[in-house]
């Protein structure tokens, strides 16, 4: 649920948690009772945090490089059958 601002004429500014479904029914003041609008507020966005100040350092201009060790395949979950088709008549390894 998103939390929205809205503005009464006599009380002055509230902050009320809505839900999105409700964003088209009016908001009464919570002290005077009396149909209060809403107020646009920009989020807020903090770019001073993480990775943008190590960006700004110049510690993560670059991607780093990662290498992975070679390893040896394993034995595969399914083994078919060494015979080509016996599933196939005529396939059959042998046949009575």
């Amino acid at each position: 649920m998103p939390l929205y601002e809205f503005r009464c004429a006599a009380c002055g500014e509230f902050e009320a948690w809505r839900k999105m479904a409700e964003i088209g029914t009016p908001m009464n003041c919570p002290s005077c009772s009396a149909i209060a609008t809403r107020i646009f507020s920009p989020p807020s966005v903090n770019l001073n945090q993480g990775s943008l100040s190590a960006i700004r350092a110049g510690d993560g201009g670059e991607p780093r490089v990662v290498k992975r060790k070679e390893t040896e395949p394993g034995k595969t979950r399914y083994q078919g059958p060494k015979t080509g088709r016996p599933w196939m008549i005529g396939h059959a390894p042998e046949r009575l």
